[in-house]
């Protein structure tokens, strides 16, 4: 009898395993259907969820038992009785460790952020490097942990999009469908991060992605739900900062002031951002001019943090007990612009010095003083016609933030729900939209588009000037054997007179000698590198090369209207 029931049960396990194996052949070969998507994106908004709060855990313990302090949101505080040499080591060694880290693990030696996640969206199919992304986020916790004047927020995205990456790989996604399961982990970290489940989606959806598909965004918002109740199950349902008097908006005739203030943050937030790019331009000769190590470049920075921290001890780790302190008044006029100056420097010496770690938190900061410092001002000039100081440094926070950033509606968003005030937002609103309409104007669009301009990817100007570094003139060109190839003398000639493309070139660079030459077709080469003469490989015809660039143009308009 046993053995009558073990055979139906056994050849139904046997059935199981063979339906599972089948599902995963189709899931990787043909890709997920609707259903099997969500499902996924559920379980990377899970995962990225975790990995957030994990890196927040991480960085938690690793303060506590540098500065031996038990309340980390109080570290600034504690860290004003411990003694100067201590302050002056923990950030050195710490330092000195990320520089050992990112010298293995990296080529550059440099920390993947943001920006290089919003580089995998546009030109690598959803994808970004995984084994430098899990050295970046292990070196942003010991920067952090260690005293690193910078944010917890960029790090986690990043660690997010590794987790993405790796499931991507896994089934095999294509470009849309990799993208949108980056989307599904970016949103989930920044809601588990935050506690903000619609800033965390529209962050995604602003920043990384870069457009408002309607495809992606139910998968986005369902990752962004379970980020954020990861969150609030270790947490609980509360806010991240809490602001203390009443800051509603007394009076309509008090919005012009708060108009003057989107206008002065967004002179802030450009100021933030260039000292960040000086720093590390400045740091990257003066590494070149006297031959430094490229792991010592991090220790060297956290040396000058810590001889900072001596003196200001609030630039330590990301800054939130500084920013509370702003958003309910307890900090006087002329700290708070010590302080917005002290943490630009300290931020730019964080992150020009490559330690690693995010520009948002430091943002907030620098906004909630700024905001503090001009509200300060407004209601001591205008006394009848002001509300609270407090307003006026919670707009600040936003439209510093949303100008570093560049997105506007997710940082308004974030400003809200991290507060938990929604009855500012009229305030809030005009500040933002000032500061991030006149910040664009004078960088790159943001903080992480100028990082990218930098390196020679457009992404800034959208998809009709970085399209075509997309595609290599080997994918394009006619070899020799076409039906349809160009002669070869004519080839040889062109050749002789210095004009070809090389094999390995992008369209970007191809394209500007047909401008110039009017030519039809150009020969393409592979160059010598022992200096000989080129060898010929076929031709690059100017109409290929543009039914190439339509047709990129043609699916990213598609896929930003599905």
């Amino acid at each position: 009898m046993a053995e009558q029931i073990a055979h139906p049960l056994k050849t139904r396990i046997r059935a199981g395993r063979q339906a599972l194996r089948r599902t995963w052949a189709i899931l990787r070969d043909r890709g997920p259907s609707q259903v099997q998507f969500w499902f996924i994106a559920l379980m990377i908004g899970i995962a990225a969820g975790f990995a957030a709060l994990l890196f927040r855990r991480g960085i938690e313990a690793l303060q506590q038992a540098l500065y031996g302090v038990e309340d980390v949101h109080l570290l600034h505080t504690f860290a004003q009785g411990l003694p100067w040499y201590w302050i002056l080591m923990i950030p050195t060694l710490g330092g000195l460790v990320v520089g050992v880290i990112l010298h293995r693990f990296t080529p550059d030696a440099r920390v993947r952020s943001v920006a290089d996640v919003i580089e995998g969206a546009a030109l690598r199919e959803g994808r970004v490097e995984m084994r430098e992304g899990l050295a970046s986020a292990l070196a942003s916790l010991i920067t952090l942990g260690s005293g690193g004047s910078s944010g917890r927020e960029g790090p986690v995205v990043h660690l997010a999009a590794v987790i993405s990456t790796r499931v991507s790989e896994w089934i095999r996604a294509d470009g849309i469908t990799g993208r949108d399961l980056l989307g599904c982990a970016v949103a989930a970290a920044v809601s588990a991060s935050f506690n903000a489940p619609i800033a965390g989606a529209l962050f995604a959806l602003e920043v990384v992605l870069r457009h408002f598909a309607v495809h992606a965004f139910a998968p986005i918002v369902i990752a962004s739900a379970a980020g954020t109740v990861i969150n609030r199950l270790e947490f609980g349902d509360i806010s991240e900062f809490t602001l203390g008097r009443d800051s509603a908006l007394e009076f309509y005739q008090e919005l012009p002031a708060f108009l003057i203030l989107g206008l002065v943050c967004g002179l802030v937030a450009v100021a933030f951002m260039r000292a960040i790019l000086v720093t590390e331009r400045t740091a990257g000769r003066l590494q070149r001019r006297y031959s430094v190590p490229r792991w010592l470049r991090p220790g060297a920075a956290g040396l000058i943090l810590g001889g900072i921290a001596i003196f200001f001890p609030h630039i330590i780790g990301v800054g939130y007990e500084t920013t509370s302190a702003a958003l309910t008044g307890s900090i006087l006029l002329h700290e708070a612009v010590v302080f917005a100056i002290v943490k630009t420097a300290a931020a730019a010496i964080t992150i020009g010095g490559r330690m690693g770690g995010g520009v948002f938190s430091p943002s907030l900061m620098i906004g909630a003083l700024t905001g503090l410092s001009f509200g300060l001002i407004a209601t001591g000039v205008f006394p009848d016609v002001s509300g609270s100081e407090t307003l006026y440094a919670l707009a600040g926070m936003g439209a510093v933030a949303a100008a570093v950033l560049g997105a506007p509606i997710s940082t308004t968003l974030i400003v809200f729900e991290l507060t938990g005030d929604w009855q500012t937002g009229l305030a809030v609103m005009v500040a933002v939209s000032l500061s991030t309409a006149l910040a664009s104007k004078l960088v790159h669009r943001s903080f992480f588009l100028t990082q990218l301009e930098n390196r020679n990817i457009h992404l800034a100007a959208g998809p009709q000037a970085y399209l075509l570094a997309m595609f290599r003139v080997r994918r394009v060109m006619r070899p020799m054997d076409h039906d349809a190839a160009a002669p070869q003398d004519a080839l040889l000639t062109l050749v002789e007179q210095g004009i070809y493309t090389d094999v390995n070139a992008t369209l970007e660079r191809a394209l500007p000698i047909f401008e110039k030459t009017g030519l039809d077709f150009v020969p393409v080469v592979t160059l010598s590198p022992q200096g000989g003469p080129p060898a010929l490989e076929g031709a690059l015809f100017h109409v290929d090369a543009l039914k190439a660039y339509n047709r990129a143009l043609a699916a990213t308009a598609a896929e930003e209207h599905s």
